[in-house]
């Protein structure tokens, strides 16, 4: 469709998929954490993640955390910024980090406080204290203590069948559980996907959409309201549209192979025709740099924390290209964020705060074209666009120009917007007169920012 010959909103509304109001407060959220919390922390050995995913923790008494705040925790995610959070209830050991009256392998089994803590209880309510959105993470595809694999319980026969039918109901009842106790929750986040009844795996959509309705539901193979962002280096690709063909994604080996081809390609960029509104997730571990990559602590890994100028590229290429990212933080044995982590983690808030907080201008538009009149001679490093979310991607193409003189000339170009777009410049630019010009839309746009910075 051509700059000039853009038809009205109300005729092209069909084509435009919309994301659901659940949808539109995950992506303007952008920033969000997830704690990684298990019986592993504690046995003074590296992550081993095939070996977890088989052998038992053979004492949990292991878990004793001398200094345990979950507080901390969440302040050390607003620390960096984030609107949301989301602890680990369950993860490969199988092991429950809240009193379940479905699964025996529970917090209440330990000597740590008599056996009356609740990891996601104190959670939930110090990310409420904070304005932080909670949410929980599942891990119910891997289950070393039950021997699940992949969703089955390892046996053959009558036995595995009848071991199975209670491993579905177990999780099922955690997955009420959690969806029942703790108030209304952000996202619930299950590792690996949740697989599909069809499959013999538990049946947990039906839990999560009556008794949690506002919360975003990531994943299974019956819906995906968000998707992987197809690598764990906190980045996504450009262009990255929030439209999806599949409104599921499958999960690594178990993806359709349209999905897991070209080294996820799919996952990384989305489709801009895509029928369904399924916005990116990037993830990365904090402790992520010096070729480690561990979403748990562990002993001598202090010099795993990404520098800071690594987080703020992350951002770039995350937030600033229209995805979410969530940095995965380790407590350590104390029960504590470890100092350097959450200093590294302050940090980076406040770097993001310094470098977007403050636009030399801004201006919004509903239309065509978005136009700045700068009269500060400062030169401009970065800009931003925006386009409202909740009207789905109308943006199709379009052009940054500055006027050099008598004309026009395009400094940037790019096609996907969505929620945010962020480009820094490759040299800076002083100029008085600037604009973001449409090109293709499928829609009158709804621009409701375009913003120049100037940071050092």
């Amino acid at each position: 469709m051509s700059f000039f010959n853009i038809l009205s909103t109300e005729l092209y509304a069909q084509e435009i998929i919309l994301p659901s109001s659940t949808q539109v407060d995950w992506q303007r959220a952008e920033l969000g954490a997830v704690f990684h919390y298990d019986l592993h922390v504690f046995d003074g050995v590296k992550y081993n993640q095939s070996k977890n995913r088989l052998m038992p923790v053979q004492d949990i008494q292991i878990f004793n955390p001398s200094k345990l705040d979950v507080e901390q925790w969440v302040l050390s995610a607003k620390a960096m910024g984030a609107k949301f959070a989301i602890i680990t209830a369950t993860h490969e050991t199988g092991f429950a980090l809240f009193p379940s009256k479905y699964n025996p392998y529970n917090i209440s089994q330990l000597n740590y406080k008599d056996g009356k803590a609740d990891l996601v209880k104190d959670f939930v309510q110090a990310c409420r204290k904070h304005d932080i959105k909670p949410g929980v993470y599942l891990g119910i595809r891997w289950n070393s203590f039950f021997g699940v694999h992949d969703f089955r319980v390892q046996g053959d026969g009558e036995m595995q069948e009848n071991r199975q039918a209670h491993y579905n109901l177990m999780a099922e009842g955690m997955v009420e559980e959690i969806c029942s106790n703790y108030g209304e929750l952000f996202e619930i986040w299950f590792d690996g996907g949740a697989s599909h009844p069809d499959k013999g795996a538990p049946d947990v959509l039906p839990i999560v959409k009556k008794l949690q309705p506002n919360c975003l539901f990531y994943h299974n193979d019956q819906l995906a309201q968000a998707r992987w962002a197809g690598s764990e280096s906190g980045t996504v690709g450009y262009p990255n549209w929030s439209t999806f063909p599949f409104n599921f994604t499958g999960s690594g080996e178990s993806a359709p192979s349209e999905i897991s081809k070209n080294k996820y390609h799919l996952l990384k960029h989305g489709d801009a025709d895509g029928k369904y509104f399924v916005p990116a997730m990037s993830d990365a571990p904090l402790r992520g740099h010096n070729g480690r990559h561990e979403w748990f602590w562990e002993p001598g890994d202090e010099n795993s924390v990404y520098p800071l100028a690594d987080l703020v590229d992350m951002y770039l290429k995350s937030v600033g290209r229209n995805s979410t990212l969530i940095l995965g933080i380790t407590p350590d044995t104390s029960g504590l964020v470890p100092a350097g982590d959450f200093k590294r983690l302050e940090e980076f808030g406040k770097e993001i705060n310094r470098l977007f907080d403050n636009p030399i201008a801004k201006v919004n538009s509903d239309g065509l074209i978005a136009v700045i009149k700068n009269e500060k001679k400062i030169p401009v490093t970065h800009i931003m666009l925006q386009e409202d979310i909740a009207y789905g991607h109308r943006i199709m193409e379009f052009a940054v120009e500055v006027k050099m003189g008598k004309s026009w000339k395009i400094i940037d170009s790019g096609t996907a917007v969505g929620h945010k777009y962020i480009k820094k410049l490759e040299m800076p630019i002083i100029a008085n007169n600037w604009r973001v010009r449409v090109t293709s839309s499928r829609a009158t746009p709804k621009i409701i920012n375009f913003s120049l910075y100037s940071n050092k």
